[in-house]
């Protein structure tokens, strides 16, 4: 488990003391970093004569001079963007808090929705890629909340600021320039082109250069537009997954049963067995059927996963579960896709708990925490279910206040404790 996960749009940070990794749509940028959380960002370069600088190699990978020249003169930085990447959170998502959150009623039954608003679409985006509809409308959702979030930082203004200062400028030149040929060819609009921090975009988050390669024009209509065709999206989702390995008709895993003793030491995604070595060891479906069904056999290949170690839910999962891992190149958010895939197909949830006694919340249940903290006069902003440093110590004030370890979670535990007290009040 890496220490912390969160996912703002397409973008997975991975982040320790020292370093971080920029993980997005499968391309893994490696930073290094020794600044202080609390250092802020002061501009090194002059950024009108940076972005004059680039022009050459802009118009080297395919941007006319005409349109760089067009995008670019009116362009200011947003020094924002630079405090976002050095960003240096201290709070480590637990896996169960991570999941909770991706994955929880209300996201469920919404996902059931847009299943059946677009299931003419879904069929032959499943026809087309062999990859299920829950599968991409859970790619949907998790990535954007169904479109709901998809950012508000212009991609130029960002890419362009990125491309100029802090690290990995090199990376972010070439999503800056591929983001005007984009543009260029007349697929999108400048107004259109807005996303996270980072440069994602779209209902399902793209990177310009990923949208470059893999977004495809499903409607017809001689556009590739992710951002107003939901139709363009989804096709363009399926179709990320299928050239990133999807193998039709199989199942990205499932979860299983070990036995006790047994060594995980040595398992992992990447670390396949056939399945019926997996049998010989003992391992058995969670919910007890056969290990061996629909198109697998005994020489299909898993690995054994087990996110939390052997007292939490362990799965067997394959070459599909790697395809959903390329989107974002985190094991806990290809398990939150996979997972809601599985709910969006009328499955439950995991038959083992996760091995803690504070159990995480639902976005509805962080609301209302939230608002406990509101009312109690917090300055936290909305209560809008994200929960960032300003809630966190909060809670950390409110579990010092009650007796309980101030780690500033928004888990159950709190969540009954400001019940109990509210319905005290009540009674009073």
């Amino acid at each position: 488990m890496r220490r912390l996960a969160f996912v703002l749009g397409s973008v997975f940070l991975a982040m320790t003391q020292a370093n971080a990794e920029l993980i997005i749509n499968g391309q893994r940028v490696t930073v290094t970093s020794t600044t202080p959380t609390n250092q802020i960002f002061s501009p090194q370069n002059n950024f009108q004569q940076c972005i004059a600088n680039l022009r050459t190699q802009a118009i080297s990978s395919g941007v006319s001079g005409s349109t760089y020249d067009r995008y670019t003169q009116n362009l200011t930085p947003d020094y924002s963007v630079i405090e976002k990447l050095n960003y240096q959170p201290e709070f480590s998502t637990p896996i169960w808090d991570y999941l909770s959150g991706l994955v929880d009623e209300e996201r469920v039954q919404l996902g059931r929705q847009k299943l059946a608003q677009h299931r003419d679409v879904l069929n032959r985006v499943a026809a087309t890629y062999g990859v299920p509809a829950e599968t991409v409308v859970a790619v949907w959702g998790v990535e954007s909340n169904f479109g709901d979030i998809a950012g508000s930082y212009p991609l130029l203004q960002a890419l362009g600021t990125l491309s100029c200062e802090g690290r990995r400028q090199s990376y972010f030149r070439g999503e800056f320039f591929t983001t005007m040929r984009i543009l260029q060819r007349g697929d999108l609009t400048e107004q259109q082109m807005k996303g996270s921090w980072a440069g994602a975009f779209g209902h399902t988050q793209f990177m310009p250069s990923t949208y470059e390669e893999l977004a495809v024009d499903f409607d017809g209509d001689g556009r590739r537009d992710l951002v107003s065709s939901t139709t363009d999206a989804l096709a363009s989702t399926a179709n990320f997954l299928k050239k990133r390995g999807w193998q039709t008709g199989m199942p990205w895993g499932f979860e299983v049963r070990i036995p006790e003793g047994m060594s995980i030491s040595d398992e992992g995604r990447r670390n396949k067995k056939s399945l019926s070595s997996w049998l010989s060891r003992g391992v058995v479906r969670a919910d007890g059927s056969p290990l061996i069904q629909g198109n697998l056999s005994e020489s299909s290949s898993a690995g054994l996963m087990a996110p939390a170690g052997v007292n939490g839910p362990v799965f067997l999962v394959f070459k599909n579960f790697d395809a959903i891992y390329s989107y974002n190149a985190a094991e806990s958010y290809a398990l939150a896709i996979a997972h809601l895939s599985d709910r969006l197909q009328g499955q439950g949830g995991f038959s083992n708990a996760w091995p803690t006694d504070d159990a995480g919340t639902s976005r509805a249940e962080r609301r209302e925490i939230q608002q406990f903290l509101l009312n109690k006069g917090y300055d936290i902003g909305t209560a809008d279910g994200l929960i960032g440093d300003k809630t966190r110590q909060a809670i950390r004030q409110e579990q010092q206040r009650l007796g309980l370890s101030p780690t500033g979670r928004a888990g159950q535990q709190i969540l009954r404790a400001f019940r109990n007290e509210n319905a005290q009040k009540m009674m009073k």
